[in-house]
């Protein structure tokens, strides 16, 4: 082990497992993990912002109509 020590945890599979789970249901277990994902969608023009930009050009198309 490269300087990592023993870890009961990799020997018995958990933490493959839980990577595994983590993939499979597109959200990471960590507290960190989920942390980074939401930086990620919130900032940059992530998905987040398209949709925000998205219900509000629609409020203002039907507040404009309803004149």
């Amino acid at each position: 082990m490269n300087k990592g020590g023993f870890s009961w945890s990799r020997l018995l599979g958990v933490s493959a497992a839980k990577a595994r789970i983590s993939r499979k249901i597109g959200i990471p277990l960590t507290k960190s993990g989920r942390q980074q994902k939401i930086g990620r969608i919130v900032s940059g023009g992530g998905c987040l912002i398209t949709i925000f930009i998205f219900i509000s050009i629609s409020f203002v198309i039907i507040g404009i109509f309803s004149i």
